[in-house]
């Protein structure tokens, strides 16, 4: 690793504490539950897939790695 990427990892770790804090406290609930989130719940089976809320993880990751690379 080259010396700048040392603040980087720095920036993502408190990112993700921050992240996590707000997932703690409950602000974060919603994810998961939106509607095209599928999810069935069967006596033998639990099946989940979160179309909706991946989509919603893609888009506000390419927003932020389209900003980041404009710097």
């Amino acid at each position: 690793m080259s010396k700048g990427a040392g603040p980087w990892l720095i920036g993502l770790g408190a990112l993700l504490v921050l992240i996590g804090l707000i997932a703690w406290t409950g602000a974060l609930s919603w994810f998961g539950k939106l509607p095209g989130d599928i999810r069935i719940d069967k006596p033998t089976t639990k099946v989940f897939i979160p179309i909706t809320s991946m989509i919603i993880v893609s888009l506000v990751a390419s927003l932020l790695l389209a900003l980041f690379r404009r710097r």
